[in-house]
């Protein structure tokens, strides 16, 4: 996500929660029950905090919105976040403190991109070393800054027409399907890449790996 304006910050409750400085200067910052901590610890103060304060027993100080849900719920704190900040108009969104500890929450926390990418939004889940984001039936370009690796699946039965390009392994006008993941572990072979799909949903992984 380099355009940054105009975004919401989510901070959900993983074990570990990197909020690089970039993404500390959101418009509007959400915070999911645990991630009012990691909030506290990065001398932030969200505008909103939602939860069902399973994993935060603490005050939350005045002035800042708060949406208590209960744990027997469809929605988790961090896809409610999500579409509240979607319902508030933001179509560029990071989710930090998402990725590590529980993986069906990690997986839970991979689909939202989708989620966002659904409705005309672009939804980024970081953490210190990874950036996955997805798109739908469209282009996007990816400069190496300081990726070592390149990953790509499809989040649908199939993908048509995805095109890979400035990457060690090109595709052209290929079908990928959700089965079989041929887009693992790409690399740069290029300053930016170009990544494009006619029809489907890719999820984009971005990893500061070079093993």
């Amino acid at each position: 996500m380099n355009d940054m304006s105009e975004w919401c910050l989510i901070i959900s409750g993983a074990p570990y929660c990197y909020i690089p400085p970039n993404v500390q200067k959101a418009d509007f910052i959400i915070a999911c029950d645990k991630g009012y901590i990691y909030a506290q610890r990065a001398s932030l103060k969200p505008d909103l905090v939602i939860g069902d304060f399973d994993s935060f027993r603490g005050d939350i100080p005045p002035g800042i919105d708060i949406i208590r849900t209960v744990p027997e719920k469809d929605d988790t704190d961090t896809l409610m976040a999500l579409k509240e900040a979607l319902k508030r108009g933001y179509k560029k969104i990071v989710i930090t403190g998402g990725l590590g500890g529980r993986l069906d929450h990690t997986i839970a926390n991979l689909s939202l991109t989708a989620f966002a990418a659904q409705r005309g939004a672009m939804c980024c889940v970081i953490d210190k070393d990874h950036q996955a984001f997805a798109i739908k039936n469209k282009t996007c370009r990816i400069k190496r800054g300081k990726w070592a690796n390149v990953s790509v699946f499809s989040m649908d039965r199939e993908s048509k027409g995805v095109t890979l390009r400035g990457l060690k392994y090109p595709l052209t006008d290929a079908v990928v399907n959700n089965m079989f993941p041929i887009g693992v572990s790409n690399e740069f072979a290029e300053d930016t890449a170009s990544i494009s799909v006619k029809d489907g949903m890719l999820l984009i992984i971005l990893s500061d790996f070079d093993e």
